[in-house]
């Protein structure tokens, strides 16, 4: 029996380039850096010397309908166990709703506190650099593929990591708020990590922090 095989024709081809193309040159650009102004995507932030040889990242920002001096608050009192990420709890938070409220005992944050980044409490983003009202840079050391944390700063990297800086800059605009989020990130090996990168944390980043922008606004909105 003649064994049929199913092949790509040229216009299948010629449709899947036009369409990676498109996804490099227009669409991953706007989604790396959404709703932030080409000045804000060139600056420098506190937190970017912190990966040294960071190959991947991202600039995103929106404005809150507030002061500073009330945005910090919320942002202070992040973590899964403490008053969540405000991002789509069923993934990032174990079902459990993300505070809609400022919890006095959830204020006190210090450099190197762990916030927990899952329920279990397994894995954690350390405070790296905290100038309250002003920056808030989280670091994050994974093994792969365990997904454990491993320190940077007693021994060397394991043979296969990522290390991020998920950093919060805070700036006055009038009444408001502009927040700009800036992450940078290192992996190895690239062979895995880059692939990964494109595929799924990309994306899973756009789809979480814009889902916690939408909600500081409104939950900013609502204690107005």
């Amino acid at each position: 029996m003649r064994e049929h095989r199913a092949t790509l024709g040229p216009a299948a081809v010629a449709s899947a380039a036009v369409a990676f193309a498109l996804h490099g040159l227009v669409l991953r650009p706007r989604m790396l850096t959404w709703g932030a102004t080409r000045e804000e995507v060139a600056r420098s932030y506190p937190g970017d010397e912190l990966v040294p040889g960071a190959d991947s990242g991202s600039t995103m920002a929106t404005t809150l309908p507030a002061p500073p001096s009330t945005v910090w608050p919320w942002l202070a009192q992040m973590g899964c166990d403490r008053g969540g990420w405000y991002s789509w709890d069923r993934l990032d938070n174990g079902g459990r709703s993300s505070a809609d409220r400022v919890v006095p005992h959830w204020q006190g944050l210090e450099p190197g506190q762990r916030l927990a980044s899952m329920p279990s409490g397994r894995a954690w983003f350390t405070v790296a650099a905290l100038v309250p009202e002003r920056t808030l840079v989280l670091r994050d050391d994974t093994r792969l593929p365990s997904g454990r944390p491993f320190d940077p700063l007693h021994g060397p990297a394991p043979l296969a990591f990522v290390s991020s800086v998920w950093g919060f800059h805070l700036e006055p605009a009038g009444a408001d708020t502009r927040l700009v989020v800036r992450t940078h990130g290192r992996g190895r090996p690239r062979v895995l990590t880059r692939p990964m990168d494109l595929l799924f944390w990309e994306p899973a980043h756009f789809i979480m922090q814009t889902r916690q922008f939408h909600n500081l606004r409104a939950r900013l909105a609502r204690a107005a």
